[in-house]
């Protein structure tokens, strides 16, 4: 059943610090916060704890004239500091009604990505976090088909899993059960030459005592000299290997 995600609120304007930073290649992933989100303080509740000089960073944010060729002056804004803060508000953000028809546009336009897994058929993806505290691991994508996380495409592979966050795609299919795709009906098979393996064909081989060392063996002198002259000969010959394994095949 196909579903068109409509956006609530118009683009920014250009010359704000949010529309410069989203535009970057590097955060592809992310969308735009819209300013009243970012300036209503109860979405930011908790972050000032989070952050250092949060209000000084957050009025970074909220720069409307930002000077893409100069950027902040290093003495009054951290830029780290500001892409983490915005990262955050970020992760509340898409979580709500307006962030979630946002991801959708991004999401139905496959700007996340496809599964590699063969067998997805080029399911769509969405990102997400594995934890929800900054600096623990990198962005990962969801599969919604296979229920698996895997690397995202390699340009924005470095963004931070927070700025997503551990529930956004569960959240996300909640709230668009519609998008949700059934789970695959195919699975890969191994085979040798045709014929499917058995599972006993993986298994480790049964560990073989040697005559030399069975109890019940009583060589004379004589013979045991001789036995252990060979096994000295096996294991230092470079082409000695351990015998071949039958391998048991099961006809499909």
């Amino acid at each position: 059943m196909s579903h068109k995600c409509n956006s609530s609120h118009s683009i920014m304007p250009d010359g704000t610090w949010i529309g410069w930073f989203v535009n970057l290649q590097v955060n592809a992933f992310l969308c735009r916060v819209p300013f009243e989100f970012v300036q209503d303080r109860f979405n930011l509740t908790g972050l000032e704890m989070l952050v250092p000089s949060f209000h000084q960073t957050l009025d970074a944010i909220l720069d409307t004239e930002f000077d893409t060729d100069y950027g902040f002056n290093p003495m009054d804004t951290d830029p780290e500091l500001t892409a983490q803060l915005y990262g955050l508000i970020h992760a509340r953000y898409i979580i709500t009604a307006r962030g979630i028809d946002d991801m959708c546009q991004k999401y139905q336009r496959g700007e996340f990505g496809i599964c590699p897994r063969i067998f997805c058929n080029g399911q769509l993806v969405l990102p997400v976090g594995l934890s929800d505290r900054f600096g623990e691991s990198h962005v990962k994508v969801y599969c919604p088909r296979c229920r698996d996380v895997y690397q995202p495409h390699a340009r924005c592979a470095l963004l931070d899993g927070a700025m997503f966050g551990s529930s956004f795609p569960h959240m996300f299919f909640m709230q668009l059960p519609q998008l949700l795709p059934e789970p695959p009906v195919e699975k890969y098979t191994p085979r040798i030459y045709g014929f499917q393996l058995h599972k006993s064909a993986l298994s480790a081989p049964k560990s073989q005592s040697s005559g030399s060392n069975s109890p019940n063996n009583k060589n004379s002198p004589g013979q045991s000299k001789v036995s252990h002259c060979a096994n000295v000969s096996l294991e230092v010959s470079p082409t000695s290997r351990p015998p071949m394994r039958r391998f048991n095949f099961t006809l499909n």
